[in-house]
């Protein structure tokens, strides 16, 4: 058994590749499309955070993002498509449990790109990676149990529910339930296990 996680993949930027898609370190260049998606409340509709009202919180985001991954805390990636310039979402490991072998993932993607099967691609290879470069033994996902696109994006990669917390968040006073879907290595489905692609 993996005695711990790989550390070494905070040496540099870890960059992946899929068939459509290049998800790197975001960039402060990244904050003026990351406040259009935190301040679109179709974006934010199943997510629990105050709407952005300003660039410079996206900026102050995306400072946060690069300090963690400097400490070793997290990995927040950028997605673009391969052709483009400007990016369309964003993914990672919002929080890395070194001593449980275990993170949490979470992401975002603007409107325009919703349908396209862009986020499972997104998510299958940040998975893989998490897996089998970093040696994550689990990962989980905290979601709104009424976000039946993120439910289906989890259930589709081979995530299982794993609990559901009635009443977990409170915001903006009113009293939110919790979904948590995990996946242990191991129990992978097809989807994660078929070839990377670079």
């Amino acid at each position: 058994m993996q005695t711990s996680l790989n550390d070494t993949v905070f040496s540099s930027f870890p960059v992946l590749r899929t068939k459509r898609l290049i998800l790197r370190e975001i960039m402060i260049s990244d904050a003026e499309e990351i406040f259009r998606m935190r301040s679109n409340d179709r974006v934010n509709q199943f997510i629990a955070r105050p709407m952005m009202e300003e660039v410079t919180s996206a900026e102050g985001l995306v400072q946060r993002t690069r300090q963690a991954f400097t400490d070793k805390k997290a990995i927040g990636w950028a997605g673009l498509l391969r052709n483009q310039k400007e990016i369309i979402g964003t993914c990672g490991y919002n929080f890395i449990d070194w001593e449980n072998h275990r993170a949490e993932i979470g992401g975002e993607m603007t409107t325009a790109y919703w349908g396209k099967h862009l986020a499972i691609e997104a998510l299958a290879s940040i998975v893989r990676f998490g897996l089998h470069e970093l040696g994550l033994h689990s990962i989980e996902a905290k979601i709104n149990p009424s976000n039946r696109g993120a439910i289906y994006l989890l259930e589709t990669l081979g995530f299982q529910k794993e609990a559901h917390f009635q009443d977990r968040i409170l915001f903006n006073k009113l009293f939110l339930d919790m979904a948590v879907f995990s996946l242990i290595k191991g129990k992978e489905n097809q989807v994660l296990c078929g070839p990377e692609i670079n």
